[in-house]
């Protein structure tokens, strides 16, 4: 397979890599993306990379609680002026609103805002201010009390991360930190269970990839059941602590996890959901050399 330099460098901006250890690892790899970046952990070249790294797009997220249950609404537009217009703002505060009723997203896009349905309020917000935009997701939680949190607000509840966590027992201040935490650190899910398990595997496999190349260079190698039984579960083990909310060192006190905070307030964490704006959409990137050499020709 022919190794492009465009792949080359999304391999580089997901993975930090240099550009000829990014080129060999794909044509190691035959231009297996997802291979070429574990490849690259595994000789110690790179980091975990996340999708959500590596896309972009314009918009804002909403977020609205009303008793005990919150909703989270992402909303596109082209340019990140439009994000800050005050039209946009108010649309995007009353479609979250709106999805307080909804069920999900087809049943918002029928909802009603001020006598028009969401679908059709969209349409017109297109209409007059000129840029494409699109009401591209909904997520919704419920518990005993559920917190929110925007982070980089635009406006009051509406920002480019909205966070919102849901709780067993009433709430007395902690789920707004707990909210705070999961903006920061985008946990990959609740618990271990909560966890994609193919997405442990793929991880288990680097990691004792990564420890067997490790151990052959060694000076004093040390038993394959050593890695085995001791090194990869250790690594698993500070993974699982990473990547799993309630297994994370809480920011705000890092002496203890999560879920001794949420125990000490008296709760227990039911849920969150963490909605950035963009997330799985890739930014086109302009070539403004090639965009100048078509007007030429």
């Amino acid at each position: 397979m022919t190794i492009t330099a465009a792949m080359v460098k999304e391999l580089r901006e997901t993975t930090g890599a240099g550009m000829m250890d990014a080129k060999k690892a794909l044509t190691e790899n035959n231009g297996d993306m997802e291979a070429a970046q574990d490849w690259l952990r595994t000789k110690g070249l790179a980091k975990a990379a996340k999708k959500a790294d590596r896309v972009a797009a314009e918009g804002l997220v909403g977020v609205a609680v009303s008793g005990g249950k919150g909703v989270a609404v992402e909303i596109n537009s082209e340019t990140d002026f439009v994000a800050k217009n005050a039209e946009f703002q108010t649309m995007v505060s009353d479609i979250t609103n709106a999805a307080l009723s909804a069920a999900d997203l087809e049943a918002l896009k029928s909802a009603d805002v001020k006598g028009t349905p969401v679908s059709t309020v969209l349409t017109d917000a297109i209409a007059k201010i000129g840029e494409n935009m699109t009401l591209r997701r909904m997520d919704s939680i419920e518990g005993d009390a559920v917190a929110a949190y925007v982070h980089n607000a635009a406006a009051d509840g509406m920002g480019k991360i909205g966070v919102l966590v849901a709780l067993k027992g009433a709430d007395n201040g902690i789920g707004k930190q707990i909210a705070m935490h999961i903006a920061a650190t985008s946990p990959l899910a609740l618990n271990e269970e909560a966890l994609d398990p193919a997405l442990v595997e793929r991880e288990r496999t680097v990691q004792t990839q990564k420890a067997l190349e490790e151990n052959a260079t060694a000076d004093k190698p040390k038993p394959e059941a050593v890695i085995q039984n001791n090194i990869i579960p250790g690594r698993m083990k500070k993974y699982l602590e990473e990547n799993t909310l309630v297994n994370q060192k809480f920011v705000i006190n890092p002496d203890i996890t999560v879920a001794q905070a949420a125990k000490d307030a008296g709760v227990e964490i039911l849920g969150y959901i963490r909605m950035g704006v963009g997330e799985g959409i890739e930014k086109k990137e302009e070539d403004f050399a090639a965009e100048v050499a078509k007007l030429q020709g």
